[in-house]
């Protein structure tokens, strides 16, 4: 994985040997029930095309490929993309040394399937870059920090909810597919960990007339999450707007809906 705090290890044959390096992030995953399971979430066919990122020590690539024709891997750690090249055919992994978030995913056959344990320091914009290419994507599994995955798939008006949440689940249906310890990971994190499923919506039903103005008007909300949306949204959508959608302006930025905030968007774009 660029960046691979991902990065797997494992007791099958094509573990490799390598020391964790912080500035990476790397926590190499290693418990063989916790594997399975990640695999029987894909459950990959011959055929699909795959990529994961940050594979690490090899211990999901290995599987994988069991499963697979040919996987592509996008991996930061250059010691480690020599290691998967030594330990697998070319014609089988297609490996690349990048940095995930500079990545171009477009690049890659479609639909694609994306999975990986990502690095925890920099999983929040990984998720937003890998956002923008939704169109060319079938599905996305992902380790994440526990937390994390409890901001994807909060509620309004719950704590958790907030501008990952509106922006990730107004491109994607997703998932929390089950909890993974500590202790499944060398060197071991500080937090819990989970997994996720992540299924980009049909274009059809997205109904934003711009992203970016979305992308806008969720941002400015929630970055005056305490502040009524009345002043949390002034010079952005008048009180009277918000009034003829229904909204009070009286409502604070986690009691909207994701459909609330596309209307509210939809509202500040002509036409």
């Amino acid at each position: 994985m660029s960046r691979s705090r991902g990065s797997a290890s494992g007791s099958h044959p094509a573990a490799l040997a390598h020391r964790p390096r912080r500035r990476f992030g790397q926590h190499f995953l290693h418990d063989g029930t916790v594997i399975a399971r990640i695999l029987a979430a894909i459950d990959p066919g011959p055929d699909d095309a795959v990529v994961e990122i940050g594979p690490g020590r090899g211990a999901l690539t290995g599987p994988l490929l069991a499963r697979l024709a040919r996987l592509s891997v996008v991996e930061i750690d250059r010691d480690l993309a020599a290691q998967l090249r030594a330990a697998y055919p070319a014609d089988r992994l297609e490996v690349h040394v990048a940095d995930a978030l500079e990545f171009d995913f477009g690049a890659l056959p479609a639909p694609l399937r994306v999975v990986g344990n990502l690095p925890y320091n920099i999983s929040t914009p990984l998720l937003f870059r890998l956002a923008a290419f939704a169109p060319r994507l079938r599905d996305l599994h992902f380790m994440l920090q526990k937390e994390v995955v409890e901001r994807m798939v909060a509620a309004p008006s719950s704590p958790a909810y907030g501008r990952l949440t509106v922006m990730l689940q107004y491109r994607f249906a997703i998932s929390r597919l089950f909890d993974v310890g500590s202790g499944a990971f060398r060197p071991p994190p500080q937090v819990g960990s989970a997994v996720v499923r992540m299924v980009p919506r049909p274009a059809a039903a997205l109904g934003a007339r711009s992203e970016a103005s979305l992308a806008r008007v969720v941002t400015a909300a929630f970055g005056k999450r305490r502040k009524q949306l009345r002043n949390a949204l002034a010079g952005i959508v008048a009180e009277s707007q918000l009034a003829a959608l229904g909204l009070s302006p009286a409502l604070r930025p986690e009691n909207l809906s994701v459909a609330d905030y596309v209307a509210i968007a939809n509202a500040t774009q002509p036409g």
